[in-house]
């Protein structure tokens, strides 16, 4: 498979009935979906998962999507998604990028960018970033080249 980035951290997603909408392909609320899917499975691996957010008492938001779909997902097409961590401000923000794709024909079918925010749980106000998200996030960011949605 061809990767915008290096060193993508992969979801396998199968397209599903439930998936499908009224013209026949996946919806296109389903795709943010997997995307939240994707980022959180990556911040489990990374060791950010629920427990950790609720003992710190802040998690990571969605601030902003930015999304381009490019082509459809049909009823049991076998996709991969890909998240990197390209930006951080190691204070409040972090942002990552997606591309989901078909292998078998190696098309994609959509590229993304969210931006999440730090927020209290507590609160649900914006919060710095513990030095545990700094120290687990930071590692894991990757220098993005130029791209496009």
């Amino acid at each position: 498979m061809s990767w915008d980035l290096p060193t993508p951290f992969i979801i396998d997603l199968c397209v599903a009935a439930a998936d499908i909408d009224g013209l026949g392909h996946a919806n296109n609320a389903v795709y943010v979906n997997w995307l939240e899917r994707s980022a959180w499975s990556h911040s489990q691996s990374l060791g950010l998962d629920l427990n950790a957010f609720r003992r710190l008492d802040r998690a990571m938001a969605v601030l902003r999507h930015e999304i381009d779909y490019l082509a459809s997902a049909y009823l049991d097409d076998h996709l991969q998604l890909a998240t990197w961590i390209v930006e951080s401000d190691n204070r409040l923000k972090v942002t990552r990028t997606f591309q989901l794709t078909r292998p078998a024909d190696s098309l994609t079918l959509l590229r993304a960018r969210t931006t999440f925010v730090c927020i209290e749980l507590s609160s649900g106000k914006p919060k710095r970033m513990p030095l545990e998200f700094v120290q687990t996030y930071g590692p894991a960011l990757i220098e993005p080249y130029p791209l496009e949605l």
